[in-house]
């Protein structure tokens, strides 16, 4: 490993113009490459104190041994430079996209005599026309199929031309009127490209002349009683719209566009791009990356558009670029892309509008594309078997932790604190086995007493469960009791406490661990106890190889400290640290820092990131629950119709809590009975603190709106 200090430049040896630069390592390998519009001060942060680098940079800049660069004049000559040299050397920390598979086009060969229609993959060649790149090559044949009717261009191979050519007989698409048959001279080599010209035309986007076209020919045709020759006519425009139906309108000015959307986590990126021609989408592509730098996703989105225009010129890119977020530069980018069109190219972020819609459809594509690649990765068996033996090496487990389970804490400004518990056996979700807890030892925020308290709740019920079945062994008495679960060794910081109310023998009876039901809202009575003899598995009664807290070393310490308490020394504790990606372990006081390319890190993220989404699902569903709340709730026999009516007759809860009983009673609806038991629900309840705008500050009477409860 390097000390950045050894090879750093002098600052006055590196100019503060535009350039690229390079870094290299001991075997003059480039490494990474990068731009500026000042060199000085972007090679300056490199050369700072390694504690206050990104870790992917200070991996870089340690790998390293030099750093050359080349001055330029331009930012646009330093974004083309950029992109010939990752191109060129493939820098191991530089973000590549790659094609997670080799998407069709649809292509015509302008550049040979006889231009020809076909099905092409891979490298774009010079003097071809492409359109798409579409899903699957058998919508190309489809569209090509009917296209044929109207524009009879060649599609035949080299040998099927000559030897037609040579037979003097065309092939049979030339005898059913889908091929102009030049083999055999029937149309002249100028005729046939007019043709083909018709037909990227028509690609292109420009379909209204040619349909307008034949729909005028046709009813000129059944004028002079050319039935036939008019039935033809209308059977090539329902053709020509049939093909167009293959693309739906999305944008109703006939724009030509492509819209990049970028969905990423730590780790990964993926990218989706909607190729838009003359309103339509024409084709759509999409790769996932490694994010090997440190990377946002401006700089992503500028990494992919030189990925996609690198190499094109012309109406290859189009006049407008939509983006969900612009580049460091967008001006010398948006040159940059001018000068590869030839005129003017759009770069911006959709506002408004059916382009905003259409961004947010991209969007939600690269998020399933990003899912289903981490899917499909944490589906392989090979994979998960190496993640979790180099969980195992790293921790220093005599066993792979076949069963892994996760807690996180969750609130809002210390309200609503909740917390979650996700379990992954042999490297799979088990949503079945998802716990969702509420904090109840105290009020207010800390995550640190809170993780101690959900560890305790949780591992109590698994000593519980173990009592039940006959499997737990009383601790020797010359040891100590194992703590009774609900004590306050076991949930409170504060020694000698009483245990809790409601707590027979200290077992609570009222706990708010309640499993994951999709779609059904956190539940919080009592559940009943399993029961004993319907051979299932009890809730909490298997104990995990290792818990995982989402966390530093404060929250790792809880949750062993809790461990101990209730006597268990056989379950390995470890937290994630957010920031940095670092996985602690009790006692010690430096992290265990997995590779970036560790499957045994990317499987440790995974169980954090789904315990945090389970977290906070939770925790804004009772947030909603609460902000939802109004003391009308406590009324018997009042239903939600009926508590609308009453907010809609009076205005506010403010105003109805002013009114008399026989001013309720007149609301439709409403009798005396329920009328006194409204008025006497809202005197009993306290008036709800008034209404602040964030933005600026004022306090929002109530009277001026609706309900505030």
């Amino acid at each position: 490993m390097a000390d950045p200090s050894s090879y750093r430049p002098k600052p006055g040896q590196i100019p503060d113009s535009p350039g690229v630069y390079k870094f290299r390592d001991e075997h003059r390998r480039v490494i990474y490459v990068g731009k500026a519009k000042n060199l000085r001060q972007r090679l300056a942060n490199y050369f700072q104190d390694l504690a206050g680098l990104h870790p992917r940079t200070r991996t870089m800049v340690t790998t390293a041994a030099s750093v050359e660069w080349t001055v330029v004049s331009t930012e646009v000559e330093a974004l083309q430079l950029e992109y010939s040299w990752i191109k060129e050397y493939d820098p191991r920390f530089n973000v590549k996209y790659r094609d997670d598979k080799s998407y069709p086009y649809l292509a015509v060969t302008l550049n040979e005599e006889f231009p020809r229609v076909q099905v092409m993959r891979g490298a774009k060649k010079k003097g071809v026309r492409y359109f798409g790149p579409y899903g699957h090559a058998w919508a190309i044949r489809e569209t090509v199929d009917l296209m044929l009717r109207v524009f009879p261009v060649r599609t035949c191979s080299a040998g099927v031309f000559k030897n037609a050519a040579r037979t003097g007989r065309p092939c049979l698409l030339g005898y059913i009127g889908k091929c102009s048959a030049p083999c055999v001279g029937r149309v002249s080599p100028d005729e046939h490209r007019e043709l083909a010209e018709d037909f990227c035309d028509f690609m292109a986007g420009r379909t209204g002349t040619y349909i307008r076209r034949l729909e005028k020919d046709m009813m000129q045709a059944a004028e002079e009683m050319e039935y036939e020759r008019a039935a033809r006519l209308r059977d090539d425009a329902e053709a020509l719209k049939r093909a167009m139906e293959k693309s739906a309108v999305v944008l109703a000015d006939a724009t030509d566009a492509d819209l990049i959307a970028v969905a990423e986590d730590e780790l990964e990126a993926a990218v989706q791009i909607f190729h838009v021609r003359g309103g339509r989408v024409r084709g759509q592509r999409g790769w996932v990356t490694d994010k090997v730098e440190a990377v946002d996703t401006a700089g992503l989105v500028e990494h992919a558009l030189q990925q996609l225009y690198g190499e094109e010129t012309g109406d290859s890119v189009p006049k407008e670029v939509l983006v969900p977020a612009l580049p460091e530069d967008p001006e010398a980018v948006s040159q940059w892309l001018a000068d590869r069109r030839g005129s003017q190219v759009s770069l911006r972020i959709p506002q408004r509008g059916d382009k905003k819609d259409l961004m947010v459809t991209v969007q939600r594509n690269a998020q399933q594309a990003l899912g289903l690649h981490k899917t499909k990765r944490a589906s392989d068996l090979t994979t998960r078997s190496r993640a979790l033996e180099e969980i195992a090496e790293a921790l220093g487990l005599d066993t792979a932790p076949l069963r892994v389970e996760c807690f996180d804490i969750s609130h809002l400004q210390g309200d609503d604190v909740v917390a979650s518990m996700v379990v992954f056996e042999d490297g799979l979700a088990r949503k079945s086995e998802y716990r969702r807890f509420q904090i109840k030892g105290f009020e207010g925020q800390d995550d640190v007493r809170s993780m101690h308290e959900v560890i305790g709740r949780r591992f109590k019920r698994y000593l519980q469960e173990k009592e039940r079945t006959g499997e737990w062994e009383e601790t020797p008495a010359e040891t100590g009791p194992v703590p009774a679960p609900g004590s306050p060794a076991s949930v409170g910081p504060a020694p000698g406490s009483p245990a809790p109310a409601g707590a027979a023998g200290g077992v609570p009876t009222a706990l708010a661990d309640a499993p994951a039901v999709p779609g059904e809202e956190p539940r919080e009575e009592p559940r009943e106890e399993p029961r004993e003899d319907d051979g299932r598995p009890k809730r909490f009664a298997y104990p995990p190889q290792l818990v995982v807290v989402d966390g530093g070393q404060p929250q790792v310490a809880a949750a062993k400290r809790a461990l101990d308490e209730l006597g268990i020394d056989d379950i390995a504790v470890c937290g994630l640290a957010k920031r940095l990606e670092e996985v602690w372990l009790p006692d010690d006081d430096d992290p265990v820092v997995l590779p970036r390319s560790s499957e045994g890190l990317y499987l440790l993220q995974r169980i954090r990131d789904e315990a945090h989404r389970f977290a906070i699902t939770y925790q804004r569903a009772k947030r909603a629950k609460r902000i939802r709340s109004s003391p009308l709730d406590d009324v018997a026999g009042l239903g939600e119709t009926r508590k609308q009516a009453l907010i809609k007759h009076f205005g506010s809860v403010k105003k109805l809590r002013q009114a008399t009983i026989d001013e309720i009673c007149e609301v439709p609806g409403i009798g005396r009975r329920t009328a006194e038991s409204v008025a006497a629900a809202l005197a009993t309840a306290a008036p709800a603190a008034p209404a602040v705008n964030t933005a600026t500050g004022e306090i929002m009477e109530e009277d001026d709106g609706g309900s505030t409860s």
